[in-house]
């Protein structure tokens, strides 16, 4: 009896061995992270909604962990650009990307390399809930409602869609209202959300989809009326419904897209988790809520929940891209 007590404390203690080490490089990563200045790259321009969401989470982590948090404009190439440089990255937590759902999902769809592939390079950390963004014509249109947009389109023949990338959301939009009414809109592809807008304010676009606060050069100038939210009501706006609401039918109007960090795949749990929770205690500084609120957006969530909600919506952002016919550059 002695004998096999002491065996079953010999195999006990060998097991205890073995994990020890990666249990102490885990507790060491964590307490030594970070050990210098964080670069969170951005890979969409200065002055949208990912950028503003990427400084002010990452003065909120700054002044966290005590060093310094460089947020780096990458854009191009439907954000391949940051991103690849990311998944190039050491995996220590000592680089972030800050990107959209067009980064994380639909490059895999429409481009043959972007340089890193989102599963095997990239791990998640939290993302923001996308808001309902809006459908905004340009007030020749006459535009008021999606029944009128699709009036419009099928009268003139020839109408035009600003996206901020090829294979976005704007992108899909367009796509998905094409196969149900049977109409003929053309994307007009920019590198980025504000570049979009300045778009519309030139008179250039026929309509365009994007964030509320990103819109409102547009709006409060008289260059554009919104008729339609994509999937969610929007609450300082709520006389304006959905398309669902308006008639549109496809599945990818009930997604909601997100914002949110990745780091490089093999970056230790314990950073990862930290970041994540950082992300989330971010919600309740007030310059984050400024954010969140000018944008009408959720809060960041958790890791655990970040990648409930990544595994859920993938098939059907992966679907509505591949239906957009796109040969992979």
């Amino acid at each position: 009896m002695s004998a096999k007590f002491d065996r079953r404390h010999f195999v006990a203690a060998g097991t205890t061995a073995l994990a020890m080490p990666f249990v102490m490089r885990n507790a060491s990563a964590q307490a030594a992270w970070p050990s210098r200045q964080i670069r969170m790259i951005c890979s969409y321009p200065a002055g949208g909604q990912t950028d503003l969401l990427a400084r002010a989470y990452g003065e909120f982590i700054s002044k966290q962990v005590g060093k310094t948090v460089v947020v780096e404009n990458k854009p191009g190439a439907s954000g391949a650009i940051g991103t690849a440089e990311v998944a190039r990255a050491e995996p220590d937590g000592h680089t972030m990307l800050c990107s959209i759902s067009t980064t994380y999902i639909m490059n895999r769809v429409v481009m043959k390399n972007p340089g890193y592939d989102m599963d095997k390079d990239l791990a998640l950390v939290s993302v923001i809930p996308g808001a309902g963004p809006l459908l905004v014509a340009n007030p020749k249109t006459g535009v008021k409602t999606l029944e009128d947009f699709v009036a419009f389109a099928r009268k003139s023949g020839k109408v035009n869609f600003g996206t901020y990338s090829a294979g976005s959301a704007p992108h899909m939009t367009i796509n998905e209202l094409n196969k149900q009414y049977g109409l003929s809109i053309e994307p007009v592809h920019y590198r980025g959300e504000a570049p979009m807008w300045t778009g519309m304010l030139e008179g250039t676009l026929d309509a365009a989809m994007g964030s509320y606060t990103a819109a409102q050069s547009v709006l409060q100038s008289d260059r554009g009326t919104v008729f339609a939210v994509h999937s969610k009501k929007v609450d300082v706006i709520p006389a304006i419904k959905t398309l669902p609401e308006q008639g549109a039918t496809s599945k990818f109007f009930t997604v909601s897209g997100f914002s949110g960090w990745a780091v490089p795949k093999a970056t230790p749990q314990a950073v990862v988790d930290r970041l994540a929770e950082l992300c989330v205690a971010a919600n309740n500084d007030p310059k984050v809520k400024e954010v969140l609120t000018t944008f009408v957006l959720e809060p960041a969530i958790g890791f655990k929940e970040s990648n409930a909600l990544y595994q859920r919506e993938l098939p059907i952002w992966i679907e509505s891209a591949k239906s957009l016919g796109l040969e992979p550059a």
